[in-house]
């Protein structure tokens, strides 16, 4: 079916981020559907204002041009929701689907799902990646009544008005069906492993390895990914202070961008540890990506104390597994329910910083169990977060045949 895809940060493996909407998209074409992404240019000259289209594997993809930064003022930011929200609903109603699908964030994002479903009479299909604006309201972006009860009705539509909903953790699937949305009306659809991809990079990450002599041999512990309020990266900083004293050979690569990067890096210099045990590099594109974790001897996902943050669905978590790299959490939730149960990492307790560290620095110089949680952490994404097992459950929601019959799969 012709099948119109609206997500605002369509990123590919040639970007630094996420990939999601990128596989399922190209699988779907693969499937034989015509796949419509309808997305924002955020890297566009400034002063553009017409769409472009460019073919990715044969998905069709048109792009909008609007500026976005985690860097931007919060006003700037919600002018780019609203810029976008405005002209994808004409452009997604004007490409006649035949099915809408629209993945958050931001819930505005829903509105052309909505307007061009409705317009068109065709079925909509949401995915939810974060709870809105739970998330929101605690990091503070939304603090008046105003626009908190205005974000709440919005998202209030957006799961009523969607035929099925996607959410990426069974935490987000409950923070949906909290809205009065039917079980049988959600499927849970975490973030995937890529398998093949992060099957390979050993010689990326020996030859990365080797053209740092601050690294050489020395443990390696890596976080990639956003450098945001929620992440809280600053953690990691401290965390490296903590380990510093008890063995002063472990290093930290910390590799993003964000609204928090210059405070990472101002905390870092001001501990002392900047470019000594804590290197902070610029993003890079997903493709890139196993050879970094293959370089790495542990894989970090930490986030601020907000409680919406044990539902997340991140996806380095899932890419550390499919290169069956240790995990170090220092948040609870589904993800440290599953490194504890299979052994693929570490959970430490972030109020802690000298047992962290200690339990860390045990974990790095211990080769046979860091062999031993690498493998089990491979294991788990074969297992549970395949890419390919995971489309099929997608494709089924997408398309309607789940609603049909082949099972409704609420967790």
């Amino acid at each position: 079916m012709r099948i119109v895809y609206v997500h605002q940060y369509f990123l590919t493996p040639q970007m630094p981020g996420g990939t999601r909407s990128y596989e399922w998209a190209r699988r779907l074409v693969r499937q034989g559907h015509e796949v419509h992404v309808v997305t924002a240019d955020i890297l566009a000259p400034k002063g553009s204002r017409l769409w472009r289209t460019s073919e990715i594997e044969g998905i069709t993809v048109h792009w909008l041009p609007v500026p976005y930064s985690n860097e931007q003022s919060y006003a700037r930011r919600v002018w780019a929701f609203l810029r976008f929200m405005l002209w994808s609903s004409v452009k997604s109603t004007a490409l006649k689907p035949e099915l809408v699908l629209a993945t958050s964030t931001p819930l505005t994002v829903a509105v052309p799902g909505i307007v061009a479903s409705r317009l068109r009479r065709v079925r909509f299909v949401f995915e939810v990646r974060d709870l809105w604006p739970e998330l929101p309201i605690q990091v503070g972006a939304l603090r008046d009544p105003v626009s908190r009860g205005l974000a709440r009705a919005l998202a209030r539509l957006a799961y009523r008005s969607a035929a099925h909903i996607v959410a990426l953790s069974p935490g987000m699937a409950a923070g949906v069906r909290s809205y009065g949305i039917a079980a049988d009306r959600v499927t849970v659809v975490p973030n995937a492993s890529d398998l093949e991809l992060f099957a390979g990079g050993a010689e990326e990450g020996r030859q990365l390895r080797a053209a740092h002599p601050w690294l050489g041999d020395r443990p390696l512990v890596v976080y990639a990914g956003t450098f945001g309020i929620a992440n809280d990266v600053e953690w990691l900083v401290r965390l490296a202070e903590a380990v510093r004293p008890i063995d002063a050979d472990v290093r930290f690569l910390l590799v993003g961008d964000g609204r928090r990067l210059a405070a990472v890096r101002d905390l870092a210099r001001e501990r002392g540890l900047l470019d000594s045990t804590v290197f902070v590099h610029d993003p890079v594109p997903k493709a890139q990506m196993p050879g970094i974790l293959a370089a790495a001897d542990v894989a970090a996902s930490v986030f601020a104390p907000l409680p919406g943050m044990v539902d997340n669905s991140a996806n380095k978590f899932f890419d550390a597994l499919a290169a069956g790299r240790p995990v170090l959490l220092n948040y609870g939730g589904w993800q440290a329910d599953l490194v504890r149960e299979h052994g693929a990492g570490l959970v430490v307790d972030r109020d802690d910083l000298d047992g962290s560290a200690r339990e860390l620095v045990s974990l790095l110089r211990d080769g046979e169990t860091l062999a031993t949680s690498g493998k089990a952490a491979r294991a788990l994404a074969e297992q549970q977060f395949s890419r390919e097992t995971l489309f099929e459950t997608f494709e089924a929601v997408v398309t309607g045949r789940r609603d049909r019959g082949a099972g409704h799969g609420a967790a």
